[in-house]
Order: C-alpha cells, then sequence, then structure tokens
C-alpha cells in the first residue's frame, strides 16, 4: 500500500512522485499528459486500455480553453466550474490517487492546487451480458452477470426500484485491491449477519484475491477439509440474485468474477435452480422433490447394490432380476470405483476438446465405455446400468461443488460397505448424517434451517 503522504500545491513535486511509483518510462499503458490550464502546467495521469480518445479529447479541449483571471482559487471550484462530467472526486493523497489510477480513474495534477481532481470517465472492456451457460432458464431472463461488479450491480438495480437496497463498496487485498459490494436490503437483512459479514469482509489480510469470489469465500470462512460440502450458494443470474435479496439475504459480489455470492444458505437453497422461481407452486414443489430423490439415488444406488450383492440372501424374491448373472472377473467395488474416476476422466476430456471435435470424441467414449468394455470382460452390464445413471443424474444438481460433495460421499459408502459389509454401509450412513447436520454455515445456524427476519 502507497503511503498516506498529502498531495501539495506543487504540480512538478506531485508529478515526480506519481512518476516513482507508476511504471510511466517502463510500461506503454501507464501514460502521463502534460499541458496548459489557464497558463497554469497540468498533468493527467491514466490507463491507456481503459480511456477512450474521444472521451480524453473532449475533456482536453474544454480544459485548455480555460483563461488565467478563470482560474478558481482551489481544486474544489475548479471540477465544479470547468469540468463537464458526471463523476469527479477531490483527492487529498497519493495513495487515493494510485489507486483510482491503476482502476482506471483519469487523475489530474493541476499547478497551485493541494489536491488531485479524479476523473471517472473509465470504459472496462466487458463482454454482453448474456445468459450463463450452467445457470439457465426454460421461462427466465435471458442475461447474466459478467465480469464487470459496476455492471452486475446495475443488473440488480434494474430489478429492485426500492430505496432500503443498499449496495456498499469496499476493498480487499493489499496487491490487487479488489473492489468487493456487499449488497442487501436494509428493512429485510439480518442485521446480526451482515454486521458479521461486515467485519469478516474488513478484517481480511491478504495480498490478493487471485481467484476472485472463491479466495475471498476461503478468507471469509476456514472450512474443515473433511466436510466437502458447500458453505455458500453462487449464481450467475441476476433475478436469482434479486429474490434472494428480496428474501432477506445478503448478496456479494467481487469485481472480475461473473457470480454472485449469497448469504446465509442451507442444503434446501443450494438444491434450488432457477426455473423453481418461475413455475407454479404444485410444479415447483414435485421439480424440488425430484432433484431431492434423485440427489438421495445418486449417493446410495451403488452402495446398497453393492451391499446386496454381498449379501444375496437379503434380496426379495421381486428384485431377484437384479443380480449380476455373468462371471466377475474383477470385484464389483473395484468395478464401480474404476467407472467413477473413468467418468470424472471423460468429464474433464469433454471439458478441454474443442466443441468442433466434442460430438464424434462423445460418441467413440460411449461405443468404448459401453459394449466393449463390458464384452471385455472388465465391467458387468448391472455396474454400468448403474454408474450410467448416477453419471446422468449427476447433472440434475445444479450445484456443481454439492454434487462434488455426495460424489466424495458415494465413495467413501463404498469402501466402507466393501470392508466391513452391512456395518460398514451402517457407518457409512451416519458420517454422512452427521456431514450435513453438523456442517455451520457462515451465521454459525444449521445446515438444515436458515431463518431469516
Amino acid at each position: 500500500m502507497i503511503e498516506r503522504k498529502k498531495i501539495t500545491a506543487s504540480r512538478e513535486e506531485n508529478s515526480s512522485y506519481m512518476n516513482e511509483i507508476l511504471p510511466v518510462k517502463e510500461s506503454f499503458d501507464v501514460l502521463q499528459r502534460d499541458l496548459m490550464i489557464g497558463n497554469r502546467m497540468a498533468s493527467f495521469y491514466f490507463i491507456d486500455g481503459f480511456m477512450k480518445d474521444e472521451v480524453m479529447l473532449k475533456l482536453m479541449d474544454s480544459l485548455i480553453k480555460v483563461k488565467e483571471e478563470e482560474m478558481p482559487p482551489d481544486a474544489q471550484q475548479f471540477s465544479r466550474q470547468f469540468i463537464p462530467y458526471v463523476e469527479v472526486d477531490i483527492l487529498g493523497d497519493f495513495d487515493q490517487a494510485v489507486k483510482n489510477v491503476l482502476s482506471g480513474v483519469t487523475c489530474l495534477f493541476i499547478d497551485g492546487y493541494e489536491a488531485g481532481i479524479a476523473i471517472d470517465c473509465r470504459t472496462y472492456p466487458a463482454r454482453g451480458v448474456d445468459e450463463p451457460d450452467k445457470d439457465k432458464s426454460l421461462r427466465g431472463s435471458r442475461d447474466g452477470f459478467v465480469e464487470t461488479i459496476v455492471f452486475n450491480t446495475a443488473l440488480m438495480r434494474r430489478r429492485i426500484r426500492d430505496p432500503h437496497l443498499v449496495m456498499e463498496m469496499t476493498e480487499v487485498g493489499d496487491s490487487s485491491r479488489s473492489d468487493v459490494a456487499i449488497c442487501y436490503m436494509t428493512d429485510r437483512v439480518d442485521k446480526a449477519l451482515l454486521d458479521n459479514v461486515t467485519k469478516r469482509i474488513q478484517n481480511i489480510k491478504t495480498d490478493d484475491l487471485r481467484m476472485n469470489q472463491q479466495s475471498l469465500a476461503e478468507c471469509l470462512f476456514k472450512r474443515k477439509w473433511y466436510n466437502p460440502f458447500p458453505k455458500f450458494k453462487f449464481t450467475e443470474r441476476p433475478d436469482t440474485a434479486a429474490a434472494c435479496l428480496l428474501e432477506g439475504k445478503i448478496v456479494i459480489l467481487v469485481d472480475n468474477s461473473p457470480s454472485a455470492m449469497i448469504l446465509p444458505t442451507s442444503v434446501y437453497d443450494i438444491i434450488e435452480e432457477a426455473n423453481d422461481y418461475y413455475f407454479p407452486t404444485l410444479t415447483r414443489v414435485y421439480l424440488k422433490a425430484s432433484r431431492g430423490l434423485i440427489s438421495f439415488l445418486t449417493v446410495f444406488l451403488t452402495p446398497l447394490f453393492l451391499l446386496f450383492m454381498q449379501n444375496l440372501e437379503w434380496l426379495p424374491e421381486m428384485f431377484q432380476f437384479v443380480a449380476v448373472k455373468d462371471t466377475v472377473n474383477i470385484p464389483l467395488v473395484f468395478q464401480l470405483l474404476m467407472l467413477e474416476v473413468a467418468i470424472d476422466g471423460l468429464r474433464l476430456a469433454a471439458l478441454n476438446t474443442p466443441s468442433m471435435l466434442s460430438t464424434p470424441l462423445s460418441v467413440i467414449a460411449g461405443l468404448v465405455m459401453g459394449e466393449f468394455s463390458v464384452k471385455s470382460g472388465w465391467f458387468n452390464a448391472e455396474v454400468m446400468l448403474y454408474m450410467a445413471f448416477v453419471a446422468v443424474a449427476n447433472y440434475t444438481q445444479p450445484n456443481f461443488e454439492l454434487g462434488y460433495a455426495l460424489k466424495f460421499m458415494r465413495l467413501e459408502l463404498l469402501i466402507l460397505t466393501a470392508l466391513f459389509n452391512w456395518w460398514g454401509f451402517l457407518a457409512g450412513f451416519v458420517i454422512i448424517v452427521c456431514s450435513i447436520c453438523f456442517n455451520k454455515t457462515l451465521s454459525g445456524r444449521s445446515y438444515l434451517n436458515i431463518k431469516l427476519n
């Protein structure tokens, strides 16, 4: 952090100090532009990529027309009379000046004024607010958060035209100085939780938020490594974030991140998706119940299958058809574990495969992992069927992190069942229940029960 040195009335001293801090000569995009304003020397500092030439041309054109006898006694009056722009601020020290310049704001130093003038006419490179690929809706809006925090706050403000909506801006990280916005409804938010979150963010001591919201989440809540269930809900949809604000929750935005962090959260909030807000109550309840049932099956289907195959006498007569009929060349537990890893391998391969090759490679992978793997004797058809269901069912879960948490619970249950039979299955079930019940959120409340004011 730059020392809190006051800006002086000497433009030459100010420019000399700014040139010591900023790499004006070394970096091609950090620019200093000197010119005469009212027969006084003045210096502009700005970042080339954040400033449009047309804007700077209009600013300079209006300023060089100022006459010497028109110059007011201080920078505050000068900004009011001669700077034709919306967002203008007066800076008293160099820490503020350097931060503003590196954020894209133009800073102006005029000889004789013991202050700097910050002109916020920056334009960040940004993509369109298209609907996110992961969090789609059948009937909802088709916009999504982007990497520019001001655009994201505007998308929520557009939906909530209420004076109780507050968006506090702060910064985190000594080097990155990342902008963080805390958004809430003053008449609905839990005051104790808001104070807790605000204090935690203000007390964060870190050099940077290199992974944006993930780094912020790790700084906010040091979770235990052995409990993989997520502590936060993330969304890339502004309509979902706006709905959560109206429910009394807190939304946290980080600059350069196209998603919003929502607090507090519970397991019920995490399994929600955008379509739940756009359908009638009966449909919404059915969809939630279906996702809950399918999530339950993804955890317990293969361990139960393994348990019954180890204890065929427990299998009711009407379900005898599920028993493995073919020769088991490799133990069932190893087949299941191998397929768990293989499915993740295919998922990672699809993620890194060029789009024009994804379809043919998917067909090839399906054939190899399907019919040929059974005929070769490595896997049984029943194991392939159940693992195929688990692989497809994982995509009904809208939260990626929760999907992997359930996967780890399934792996734990498989290993314990293979080692200790039904005692292992029972122990694994207890571990899963305890992992959910004793999982605490940032507010300190239960993972299963969230109460809002």
